[in-house]
């Protein structure tokens, strides 16, 4: 059955395991306010293939085990990654990927703005936009970059999308 594949499960699990090697590799960067969690460019995944979403999720929690905030940022940031990706899968055939790449910037500025508000006590409109910054480099600038390169390699997209059926290659 499709549904339980080994190739599909891999493809989960290493990709859930290369957000939480990324996101460690960088962990002065990749938590409170200031974040430059290099490991949010593979939120893109999402984008063309639904299984991305189960992947990147329990990526981010187990990356959040980690987090100097504490356990409620496995809840925050895990909510804010799950509905950034569901988002940005239930919208790839109407925007374009940098358009998408916009709804992980704009949740994470919200929910971990606020996250780091109750926790810590500093100005939500301050968290809220340091967080923005750090989620447009990473994805909005270097993860488009990136993967608009490798969107020509017909290799890498027949590894992403297998399994979909997905009108969006051409709306890159």
């Amino acid at each position: 059955m499709e549904m339980f594949s080994s190739r599909r499960l891999t493809k989960i699990g290493l990709t859930a395991a290369l957000y939480v090697v990324t996101t460690l590799l960088c962990a002065p960067l990749a938590y409170e306010a200031v974040q430059f969690r290099v490991s949010e460019m593979l939120m893109l995944l999402c984008y063309f293939n639904k299984d991305f979403i189960f992947a990147l999720s329990v990526g981010c929690f187990i990356s959040n085990l980690f987090s100097s905030l504490g356990m409620i940022d496995m809840l925050f940031g895990t909510t804010a990654t799950v509905i950034s990706a569901v988002l940005m899968y239930l919208f790839r055939e109407r925007v374009s990927l940098p358009a998408a790449s916009l709804l992980p910037v704009i949740i994470n500025a919200l929910m971990i703005g606020l996250e780091i508000k109750l926790i810590i006590g500093d100005p939500f409109w301050i968290n809220a936009g340091f967080v923005a910054l750090g989620e447009f480099v990473c994805v909005s600038v270097l993860g488009v970059i990136i993967f608009k390169l490798l969107s020509k390699n017909k290799f890498f997209m027949k590894l992403i999308t297998s399994g979909e059926n997905n009108a969006v290659r051409g709306r890159q």
